[in-house]
C-alpha cells in the first residue's frame, strides 16, 4: 500500500460502523418518541429533536462514547418551569429524566448540570439537552448550576456550515477532523471536539490542497499541524463555523502540534518507492495504531 491507501484505511477505521450507527439511531428514536408522548401528545420518533455535538456535525469517530441530542419542549413548559420559586431548571431536567426512565427502566439515568445522561452497557452514553426553540432557530436550555439559569446554544448553523464546506473540500473536512481526534487521544491533547472542528474548518477553508484525494493526506497532515502550532498561545477563544459562537480553549495544544508537525515532515520525506515501514511508524506516532503498520 502507499500513502493514499494508508490514509484511506485510517479514515475508514475512524468511521463509526453501520451497526453502531443503527444502534444509536434506534435509541435516539425511542427517546424522541417517549418525550414526544410526554410533552407533545405525539408518538413521532423524529420530531422535536436533532443530533448535536460531534455526532450531529458528522465528525465523531468510532471511539466516540457520547452522543449529544437536543429535544425541544413546548413553550408552555418554559413558562411553567421558569415560574418555579427556586431552580425550575433542575426540576425540568429531573422531570425529563423520569420520562426517559419509562422507556429505559433498567438504565441508571441522571441529570448533570445541563443534560440528562443516559448510559448504556456498551459504553455509549446519550446526553439529552432539554430545550426550547427560539424564533431564530437557536435553543434556550437549562443550566442548573448557581441556583439555575437559562442559556442559549445554536448548533444548526454549525452543522450546516461544516457540511457545506466539507462538500467543497471533497469530504476532507470531516476526515481530517476525525484524524485530529485520533491525535488528541494518542497525545492526550487538551482540546475540545468543537475547537478541533473549528480549527479544521478554518485551516481547510482556504487551503490549496483542500479538494485533493487521500494521496495528499501526508501533506495535509503536515500543514494542518503547522497551522495548529502557529495559533496564538494567548488566544482564549475562536468563533464556531456558521453560528459564530465562542469556542473556548481548554489548554494549550500548540506545542504538541509542533512536535507532530516535525514528525509529519520526516514522514513526508519518504515518497514513492521510499515510502514504507519507516514512514508508517512515524504516522503511527501521530495517529496511533489505527494507522496501518504494513
Amino acid at each position: 500500500m502507499g500513502v493514499a491507501a494508508d490514509f484511506q484505511r485510517l479514515c475508514n477505521e475512524l468511521t463509526i460502523s453501520s451497526g453502531r450507527r443503527s444502534t444509536v439511531s434506534d435509541r435516539y428514536e425511542l427517546m424522541t418518541r417517549r418525550l414526544n408522548l410526554e410533552y407533545w401528545d405525539s408518538d413521532s420518533r423524529t420530531q422535536h429533536s436533532i443530533y448535536a455535538g460531534s455526532y450531529g456535525r458528522g465528525t465523531a469517530t468510532s471511539r466516540t462514547s457520547d452522543v449529544d441530542m437536543i429535544f425541544w419542549l413546548p413553550y408552555a413548559q418554559y413558562v411553567r418551569f421558569n415560574g418555579y420559586s427556586g431552580n425550575g431548571q433542575s426540576a425540568m431536567l429531573h422531570e425529563v429524566s423520569k420520562a426517559i426512565q419509562k422507556t429505559y427502566s433498567v438504565t441508571k439515568i441522571g441529570a448533570d448540570g445541563q443534560v440528562v445522561v443516559v448510559p448504556f452497557d456498551d459504553g455509549v452514553a446519550f446526553e439529552v439537552l432539554p430545550a426550547f426553540v427560539n424564533e431564530n432557530g437557536s435553543f434556550t436550555y437549562a443550566d442548573t448550576n448557581g441556583g439555575g439559569t437559562w442559556k442559549t446554544t445554536n448548533p444548526r448553523p454549525e452543522i450546516e456550515e461544516i457540511a457545506r464546506v466539507d462538500k467543497l473540500c471533497n469530504g476532507n473536512l470531516k476526515c481530517l477532523a476525525k484524524m485530529a481526534r485520533a491525535w488528541k487521544h494518542v497525545w492526550s491533547v487538551d482540546i475540545s471536539g468543537l475547537l478541533i472542528d473549528t480549527l479544521v474548518y478554518q485551516f481547510l477553508r482556504d487551503y490549496e490542497y483542500r479538494e485533493k484525494s487521500f494521496l495528499y493526506y501526508d501533506y495535509i497532515s503536515r500543514d494542518f499541524f503547522d497551522f495548529l502550532s502557529k495559533q496564538d498561545g494567548d488566544k482564549n477563544y475562536w468563533l464556531s463555523p456558521g453560528a459564530g459562537q465562542y469556542v473556548w480553549k481548554k489548554g494549550n495544544f500548540q506545542f504538541k502540534a509542533a512536535q507532530c508537525r516535525n514528525i509529519a515532515i520526516a514522514a513526508c520525506a519518504y515518497q514513492g518507492d521510499a515510502y514504507g515501514w519507516t514512514a508508517r511508524q512515524k504516522w503511527r506516532e501521530i495517529y496511533g495504531t489505527k494507522f496501518p503498520s504494513a
